[in-house]
């Protein structure tokens, strides 16, 4: 006779079947550590610029978009939005190849830092800007065409102006004076380095009316490379708020320095009684305690702040400051 089974194990049995196993109990899986995905690292084209370098770029031009978005309003007597779309990592040449003539580039050099910066303004946006500043809509145009002589000087001058908005938001970073060196309207002229140099391109959406296009700022690497180190948030935010507490301390200063105080000058005291007091009648006197050499107190609220000498001005009456008390002495009268 075989051997009889116990109820746990008849169980074990039916389960088994019924998931259509063997009869034996499944092992649990082994523990897995969770791992980091890895992604390999391409040695001969190195990271130049990380997330949070590119997030900063982004937060300073996002305050250099808001002020141009102000001035092209204002210039162009139209609804102007500029804000930032974009920015990434990339080889020069990937910024080159994209470029399709015309082109508006203004090269633009960032001192006290070395080399040169370019701007890309979307042709549609540059022909919409040219078309308000002459009075028409400020529509773009349908079929692309060269720039002629006055529409650079047009849009050199408009340039000059946008590139005045942008110390300010580097000011945290390093006080920039921006210098624009010339505008081209041929991709041939935009070889400055290297096409497989790394830069920062951060990409400004413009709207202008019923137009829209973009202005798009090349940052080399060898540019930045000696403030790359600035371009965290928590270093821009800081010194923002060093800036802000600064900037409070000189408002709050500018506005004490306007509050009006009252300033009253104590010629004598006198002790009466009650009872003289009620009596007092016109013409009656009351003798001081200080004599008609004697200095008289000048009071700044009811601080004792000054001695004084009594006189006239301009056919007023007037004191002349003697002294200047250094500690406060408070007036309980």
């Amino acid at each position: 006779m075989g051997d009889i089974l116990s109820q746990s194990e008849i169980d074990a049995l039916l389960n088994s079947m019924i998931s259509g196993g063997d009869g034996v109990a499944d092992a649990p899986p082994p523990m897995v550590k969770n791992k980091k995905a890895e992604s390999p690292y391409d040695f001969a084209n190195p990271t130049k610029f990380n997330r949070e370098q590119l997030r900063t770029l982004e937060n300073i031009f996002d305050n250099f978009a808001r002020s141009t978005s102000s001035f092209l309003t204002g210039y162009l007597r139209t609804a102007a939005h500029l804000e930032v779309s974009s920015s990434e990592e990339i080889m020069y040449r990937d910024f080159n190849v994209a470029l399709a003539n015309p082109v508006i580039l203004s090269m633009i050099e960032l001192a006290p830092l070395k080399g040169t910066v370019i701007a890309d303004m979307s042709s549609n946006v540059g022909y919409a800007i040219i078309d308000r500043i002459l009075g028409g809509p400020g529509f773009g145009i349908s079929k692309m065409r060269d720039f002629s002589e006055i529409e650079k000087i047009l849009l050199e001058r408009v340039m000059l102006q946008i590139l005045s908005f942008l110390p300010e938001p580097w000011e945290s970073i390093l006080p920039l004076r921006p210098r624009l060196e010339k505008i081209e309207t041929n991709t041939q002229f935009a070889q400055i380095i290297a096409p497989t140099d790394k830069v920062a391109l951060v990409v400004l959406t413009l709207k202008i009316g019923s137009s829209e296009g973009n202005i798009s700022f090349c940052l080399p690497h060898r540019v930045l490379e000696p403030i790359v180190d600035r371009l965290y948030t928590r270093f821009w935010y800081g010194q923002k708020e060093e800036e802000n507490k600064e900037l409070y301390r000189e408002r709050l200063e500018d506005e004490l320095e306007r509050v009006q105080v009252p300033v009253s000058v104590q010629v004598g005291k006198s002790k009466i009684m009650v009872s003289e007091f009620i009596n007092l009648q016109v013409g009656d006197i009351l003798p001081l305690d200080s004599y008609v050499s004697s200095d008289v107190d000048v009071l700044v609220g009811n601080m004792h702040k000054f001695h004084a000498k009594p006189g006239t001005s301009r056919g007023k009456f007037a004191v002349q400051i003697t002294d200047l008390i250094e500690r406060e002495e408070p007036e309980n009268g």
